[in-house]
């Protein structure tokens, strides 16, 4: 009765805000047309409005899990036309919020005390509210103010009971709507589901949070509250309350002297320094989130919170698109196309030449405006539109990282319109990359290899003697003839079993006068390791 009920109350938001329309306009069934033609709100609901603010009025009448479903399909500019992004992006979580009292319960049962004892004091009118939770301000028994960030009651049953609808709406379009298919719903609501599930997991949000903190200590560029973990757990999460000034708020930045130019630069470096050094990066950094340190108005300091959303990209992909973004700044396209196949991001079969001019045709015209006008993720959204022709897969790490990067960009130039964000970052890019392959760094992959690689030292002669084996076993023409050319010579297997089996005997002394022959023993030991793996 429940599902029946929800489903009457989207034909009334569908009816009211007349998304039949657009319907009507799609290649449907004939039934299905005609059914629609005879419905009689077509002559007693007006349509008002252009099509992108009446879906996004129907997201809000639906709910907050639509209005989150909705914020994550502004993030996809590679699935909607550019007149549908802005009406999305603006989407807002304006939930009433749940009685203070209801949170009390919530925070009892989850930390195993009275609210009386934990709080020295604790204001039940909450300081904001959202789809998900809501936060409380509170001061702990030893003196400290901190927020209580509680799961709204009930959440759970009713984003599995939305996303299952949506689910069914994504069946019955795409089987109605030949062109819906494109859009991908169902990647797309699977995408949505693992990062709802993952916010309401406070405890999740809180592991994020000190991640960050460590990754920025001794820095003076991004200040991320303390968590008190004796007070947190998956339904709550208690936080040193924080007093900077919003972000957007540019007036109360200019009064409190800090210098706009030096503080947007400083946002695109604790942008490119947790995408790139770190691996770990904050990917909901909207204006609510992030504020301005006023106590340090000579040195520009962030401060951060909200962290249940966070992205990861692998070593591979962060030096692929390290590479991409200075081949695209110095118009080597043949390389942006060969890399997006080096990485796995397109098939291997994908025609590089053809790809390389695509990205030239888009990438071209971008280069007729002044370089700091050139923006960062519309040259990666140019760049993911154009491989999409060419089958490129969903990368969900990337959507998170375009995401960031056009909120990062939009609070720079909000904050200093004319900050050119490539002089900012190249020097940042290049700087990370030179060190990614330095001798330096060689050396330290191989240290940290080392652990596994002694674990197969034992297997190495077994495997070396089958190797060779099957190397000088006779084989038929016909076998020679269909097998694919051999990359690996028996070189690597001499090296090896050179280092192999005189390593024991001179290993200390061939480390104090011969260090360069013990790296070239590291190196094959590792190549061979690596090849077998």
């Amino acid at each position: 009765m429940k599902a029946l009920l929800r489903i009457f109350t989207l034909l009334r938001v569908l009816v009211r805000h007349r998304l039949d329309v657009p319907l009507l306009r799609q290649t449907i069934p004939f039934a299905l047309r005609l059914a629609i033609w005879l419905m009689p709100w077509r002559h007693l609901v007006p349509v008002r409005g252009s099509e992108p603010q009446r879906v996004k009025d129907a997201l809000i009448d639906l709910g907050p899990v639509f209005v989150k479903f909705g914020q994550l399909l502004a993030t996809r500019r590679d699935l909607l036309a550019d007149e549908w992004v802005e009406p999305l992006a603006s989407l807002l979580d304006k939930v009433p919020p749940f009685s203070g009292q209801a949170a009390q319960v919530i925070i009892e049962e989850a930390i195993g005390q009275p609210v009386a004892e934990a709080f020295k004091e604790f204001e039940l009118t909450p300081l904001a509210s959202a789809s998900v939770a809501q936060v409380h301000a509170a001061r702990l028994s030893s003196g400290e103010a901190v927020v209580v960030k509680v799961i709204r009651p009930g959440i759970k049953r009713v984003m599995y009971r939305d996303i299952r609808l949506m689910r069914a709406l994504a069946r019955l379009l795409n089987t109605w709507v030949p062109d819906f298919r494109r859009l991908r719903a169902n990647d797309v609501i699977n995408e949505f589901e693992k990062t709802l599930y993952d916010e309401l997991d406070l405890q999740r949000e809180a592991a994020n949070a000190s991640q960050l903190e460590r990754n920025f200590t001794g820095s003076e560029l991004l200040y991320i509250p303390q968590t008190y973990w004796q007070y947190t757990n998956r339904k709550v999460l208690v936080q040193e309350r924080i007093f900077g000034l919003p972000v957007n708020d540019i007036a109360a930045i200019e009064a409190a002297g800090i210098d706009r130019k030096e503080l947007a630069r400083v946002g695109v470096e604790i942008f490119f320094t947790q995408v790139f050094r770190d691996s770990f990066f904050h990917a909901d950094m909207h204006p609510g989130n992030i504020f301005v340190n006023p106590a340090t108005p000579s040195q520009p300091q962030y401060m951060a919170v909200d962290f249940g959303i966070v992205g990861s990209l692998t070593h591979e992909d962060q030096a692929y698109l390290a590479r991409i973004l200075l081949a695209f700044f110095e118009r080597d396209y043949h390389q942006i196309a060969q890399l997006h196949v080096d990485c796995g991001w397109l098939p291997a079969d994908t025609p590089v030449r053809e790809f390389e001019s695509a990205i030239r045709a888009v990438s071209e015209p971008i280069f007729a405006r002044p370089l700091a006008e050139i923006s960062f993720a519309q040259v990666l959204l140019g760049l993911f539109q154009t491989a999409r022709r060419f089958n490129m897969q969903v990368q969900p790490q990337l959507v998170l990282l375009q995401k960031t990067m056009l909120n990062i960009e939009g609070l720079g130039r909000q904050l200093y319109p004319q900050l050119d964000l490539w002089q900012t970052a190249q020097p940042i890019l290049r700087q990370w990359y030179k060190a990614q392959v330095s001798p330096k760094q060689v050396v330290r992959q191989l240290r940290d290899s080392w652990p596994d690689m002694a674990q197969q030292l034992p297997q190495l002669p077994g495997l070396l003697h089958k190797a060779l084996e099957q190397q000088a076993q006779p084989r038929e023409l016909g076998d020679i003839k269909s097998e694919k050319p051999r990359q690996n010579s028996l070189l690597p297997f001499a090296l090896l079993a050179a280092g192999l089996f005189t390593m024991p005997l001179n290993w200390l002394w061939l480390w104090q006068h011969a260090p360069l022959n013990s790296l070239l023993i590291i190196v094959a030991l590792f190549w061979l390791w690596r090849g077998n793996r």
